[in-house]
């Protein structure tokens, strides 16, 4: 899987992940459980990991949604 997007921003990781299982993309949102070890500071950000086959429609969804900004560089 590759990283499609790297955030702090918990509105932006349920959105993308509400925009993915609308498109039916798996996906994984990881690094989630970090935030015991940091104290629940939210310093640590979460990714968002898709197939490398649906990477490019992933980015597209994200892009049409208007927040591609949050996309992680290729």
């Amino acid at each position: 899987m590759d990283e499609l997007l790297r955030t702090n921003d918990l509105v932006v990781i349920s959105f993308v992940d509400a925009l993915l299982n609308d498109a039916k993309i798996p996906h994984l949102v990881v690094d989630q459980n970090m935030s015991v070890l940091e104290g629940s500071l939210g310093v640590l950000p979460r990714r968002v990991l898709v197939d490398r086959d649906r990477l490019d429609e992933a980015r597209r969804i994200i892009n049409e949604a208007g927040i591609g900004i949050e996309l992680s560089e290729r």
